[in-house]
């Protein structure tokens, strides 16, 4: 049985690997320094918004660091957290550089993908199935 069939299949088809070794360390630095950055830039924007949008920016914000944080659904996790710097930026919420940056992260590690060391490498990864040779 397996968890998200759709997703499953749509991270397999982006990711025919997760990287491992010294790749797959840089891209849980950069998911890490990507996580902290949204985190702290949603709960400094909720803090002091005023609006009830810039609430809920900063909340969806949160929201997919903590996705990249753990590494489950990048994919996703990073097109969102794009989409919410992008507005972000256009609403002149927040710094638009630091939106930039962090949109950029965002784009980056939704294609490039999580690495080895993430729940999405965990549930949705190759396995490797070893068939047992035939008793006669």
């Amino acid at each position: 049985m397996e968890f998200c069939p759709g997703i499953v299949a749509v991270l397999r088809r982006l990711f025919s690997s997760f990287a491992r070794g010294w790749p797959g360390a840089g891209l849980l630095l950069m998911r890490l320094v990507a996580a902290i950055a949204l985190i702290n830039q949603g709960i400094l924007t909720a803090q002091d918004a005023n609006p009830i949008r810039a609430a809920w920016l900063a909340v969806f914000g949160m929201g997919a660091g903590v996705l990249l944080v753990v590494g489950l659904w990048t994919p996703y996790a990073g097109a969102s957290a794009a989409l919410v710097q992008l507005f972000i930026a256009f609403s002149r919420i927040g710094d638009p550089w630091l939106c930039i940056l962090l949109g950029t992260f965002g784009i980056a590690l939704a294609l490039i993908g999580p690495g080895a060391w993430s729940i999405d490498a965990h549930l949705f990864g190759w396995k490797r199935i070893e068939i047992p040779d035939r008793q006669s």
